[in-house]
């Protein structure tokens, strides 16, 4: 158990670093999600794209691994597996993030929560170079599921715990080389009239405006259930997030809790310059939901748009924001629609454009100037879909503005690698960014 004096001299720490950030920041990044505290934004051409994949028994080595492909037309490796890296078993392999220098990659598996770091120094050949295994001993926390770069550190969000495997969970602050430096409870308590959830996601931080913004989903007993048997049962379906929490980052302690029914999931803060707001997609409820300030200077969080039919539950997963933060790209896992919203006036979204880009999807990136689309098929193990409609694949697009072109797509079931869940970019050393 970490006392609270080494708790708020971490605090202090984290915030020193951050601090000398704060004038020079700007929300951005390559593929528009990432954190603003990553350096060499690729603008340009990405070379490589990393898939986190989920091992499927049976299927090649059955392992977790990372997947390389190649991701540049003018290379002979585009559209292409140029390396597989395989960790060691199934742990429900899931999201991803890079250090402040982008030199390493952290993954993470949700059911026995293993964290893997790659070493990146050669992108076409990531190297394992450490696996840190302690993460539910020693916070009590179980299932990492978001990694957040900060200056010289790496933020970790959790989805569960070691009590109960509810949704009641935390973040846990590393430094780069591994080593645990704090961990901070999600709010339980009553924040300005509304009673925290202590359920975890995703984090989001606008620097400028000193906030962090976490989301929520559910916890293990939920998450490793068969999804067929989860949605039969009314009192599992009652264990999902229902809230966003605003953290003053200064002294990462929550100053506001809201009400975002239906499992929030993905944050996306507005990447223009000058823009003050984020935006978020509501898994259950399949509600787009708008998190800004008000006339009176108060952060609120309120409804602004549907995606697709609520009734039919298309189960919106990922969303990517434009670099103008003019434009939303959501997918919906149920229904394997790709939609785009035009975010013009954030205060009501329209969707402008849709298309079915597989029997199921999950995740999507874009490259930064937004004509390069990419998606993954994976939710997760327990949840895909099952025969003809369990399709595992990367596919990449070409968006002119108007429709998606598919440029090519691999089938991650016939190459026996498993199944396709999280994407990062890289460009090879000395390439300018």
């Amino acid at each position: 158990m970490v006392g609270r004096r080494a708790v708020k001299a971490a605090t202090v720490g984290l915030f020193a670093a951050v601090a000398s950030l704060f004038a020079a920041a700007v929300v951005r990044a390559d593929e528009t999600c990432n954190s603003p505290y990553i350096t060499n934004l690729i603008k340009g051409q990405e070379d490589y794209v990393h898939v986190w994949t989920l091992g499927v028994e049976g299927l090649g080595d059955g392992s977790d691994k990372l997947v390389t492909i190649g991701a540049n037309p003018k290379a002979k490796d585009y559209g292409k597996v140029v390396h597989t890296l395989s960790v060691g078993g199934r742990g429900e392999a899931h999201h991803m993030g890079f250090t402040d220098d982008r030199r390493y990659l952290w993954a993470g598996r949700l059911d026995d929560s293993k964290i893997f770091v790659f070493d990146l120094a050669d992108p076409a050949k990531p190297k394992l170079v450490r696996t840190i295994a302690d993460l539910p001993k020693r916070t009590g926390y179980v299932g990492p599921h978001t990694f957040y770069a900060l200056p010289g550190r790496m933020l970790v969000q959790a989805l569960s715990n070691t009590k109960d495997h509810g949704g009641v969970t935390g973040m846990v602050l590393y430094n780069n080389k591994g080593e645990f430096v704090a961990k901070y409870d999600m709010p339980t308590g009553e924040i300005g009239g509304v009673k925290g959830d202590g359920y975890g996601y995703d984090i989001g931080i606008n620097p400028a405006k000193n906030v962090l913004l976490t989301s929520s989903f559910t916890g293990w007993n939920n998450y490793m259930m068969d999804l067929g048997k989860l949605v039969k049962d009314a009192e599992a379906m009652k264990r999902f997030g229902s809230t966003m929490v605003l953290w003053e980052l200064k002294s990462m302690k929550p100053q506001k809790v809201f009400n975002v029914p239906g499992s929030p999931l993905e944050i996306r803060w507005s990447l223009k310059p000058g823009d003050d707001w984020a935006i978020t997609a509501a898994a259950l409820t399949s509600k787009l939901w708008l998190v800004r300030r008000d006339a009176k200077g108060e952060w609120q969080a309120k409804e602004v748009g549907t995606i697709g039919d609520p009734a039919k539950i298309p189960l919106p997963v990922d969303i990517s924001i434009t670099a103008d933060g003019k434009g939303l790209w959501v997918n919906t896992f149920m229904d394997g629609m790709t939609r785009y919203f035009d975010l013009s006036n954030p205060e009501a979204p329209r969707e402008t454009y849709a298309n079915q880009t597989g029997k199921q999807v999950n995740m999507i990136s874009q490259s930064w100037d937004g004509k390069l689309v990419y998606i993954t098929s994976s939710l997760l193990a327990n949840w895909d879909k099952k025969g003809e409609d369990n399709e595992q694949f990367i596919a990449l697009y070409h968006w002119d503005g108007k429709a998606l072109t598919e440029q090519w797509r691999i089938d991650f079931a016939k190459e026996k690698l498993g199944r396709a869940h999280h994407m990062k970019f890289t460009v090879k050393p000395g390439t300018k960014t």
